[in-house]
């Protein structure tokens, strides 16, 4: 901690940890009031059970029950409006986002809107007037940390932008996380997640908005990823990796919601809107690059992450320490079986000063530990091409 310095950190969502939590679906829905349920998923889930398992449960407490399974990945406004006209018409009073980060940011925005006015874009950088109707989020992977977070992230197609709307009002009323929901995951899905959270621990901890509290988080969710993502995905049934994988992930969204991130995701938002790209594949593709900038903004730091992900750095200089992180990244990201490059998911070179420059305009610019130019984003984006 840095001498004098204060800081404020607020948690407004009730965690629910721990296998089997998925049952207690319906008493927590009775305790905020819930009557009519609108569950959002994705059409995904519907093949592999959690939807039917979570409506039995909320049925069997006594509350009605409907299913919106519209979510796409990158949602954008056209899904939220849907979910938003279903939750109208069923007289909602409660909403569960089951799924991925898609499916509980989607939530929450359809919760938002369901007790503001006007479009979800209305609220990309301005303060809704009231909390959102209350969601309970239920992850069923291990990545996004939506569940914990006051942001939701919805794609304005016509535009090309990944709005990032946050507000405390819009963070989730009960998180209830499940790892046996985890294990139906795709290992591709289960990498990609994995690299997304451990890009949310990295850049957390080393931010210049970083606290102690945070700090702490993030570290250990390091420790956690680089230690049990390569058996999750590996062997999916790997209950225990599952449950140490979604902590991980939980702990680094309990950090990064206090601290904001880094120039990962300040590039990532408008990639995104300009590329139908998976986020966390473009995470972890960047992500190496990126902490390969920043080195030199806190080698200390860097060293110490290297660490958490099993590199020895004993008898190392700070900056040989430093750079280790860089190659045990690009390892855990080799060895789950990750793209490498940006263009293997079709990022095309001639858009990145276009998407370069909106990234500037990011709030995680600002705090990132050195402070880029254009030109250095660009770099960095061919660098990972």
């Amino acid at each position: 901690m840095e001498p004098g310095q204060s800081f404020t950190w607020q948690l407004p969502t009730k965690v629910v940890f721990g296998t089997g939590t998925v049952r207690k679906i319906g008493e927590q829905a009775r305790a905020l009031g819930g009557t009519r349920v609108l569950v959002v998923t994705d059409p995904v889930l519907r093949r592999v059970g959690p939807i039917e398992e979570t409506r039995k449960y909320l049925e069997e407490a006594g509350l009605a029950v409907t299913i919106y399974d519209g979510v796409e990945p990158n949602p954008t406004i056209e899904v939220v409006e849907q979910g938003l006209t279903l939750a109208r018409e069923f007289a909602c009073d409660l909403l569960v986002g089951l799924g991925g980060g898609s499916s509980i940011d989607s939530a929450k925005a359809i919760g938002l809107m369901l007790n503001n006015a006007g479009s979800i874009s209305d609220y990309w950088g301005r303060a809704p007037a009231n909390r959102a109707v209350p969601v309970i989020a239920v992850p069923t992977t291990a990545g996004t940390a939506s569940e914990v977070t006051w942001v939701t992230v919805i794609k304005d197609a016509k535009r090309k932008v990944k709005m990032g709307i946050g507000h405390p009002n819009l963070a989730a009323a009960v998180a209830l996380c499940d790892p046996a929901l985890s294990t139906t995951m795709p290992a591709n899905v289960t990498a990609s997640t994995g690299l997304d959270a451990l890009t949310h621990a990295v850049e957390s901890y080393t931010n210049t908005s970083t606290e102690p509290i945070s700090e702490a988080l993030a570290l250990e969710a390091i420790r956690l990823i680089g230690a049990n993502l390569r058996p999750a995905v590996a062997k999916g049934d790997n209950l225990s990796a599952r449950e140490r994988m979604l902590l991980a992930s939980l702990m680094a969204g309990l950090a990064f919601a206090n601290t904001r991130l880094g120039i990962v995701h300040a590039i990532t938002s408008p990639l995104g809107g300009y590329f139908p790209v998976p986020h966390g594949v473009v995470n972890a593709i960047l992500l190496p690059y990126a902490m390969e900038f920043n080195l030199i903004g806190h080698l200390e730091k860097h060293a110490r992450i290297a660490a958490a992900l099993g590199e020895n750095v004993q008898g190392l200089s700070p900056v040989e320490a430093a750079g280790r992180s860089v190659e045990a990244v690009k390892k855990l990201a080799k060895d789950v079986g990750l793209p490498a490059g940006l263009g293997e998911v079709g990022v095309k070179e001639e858009s990145l000063p276009e998407v370069c420059a909106e990234a500037m305009k990011n709030v995680n610019i600002p705090i990132n530990p050195r402070r880029p130019t254009v030109e250095d984003l660009i770099t960095i984006c061919k660098k990972a091409m």
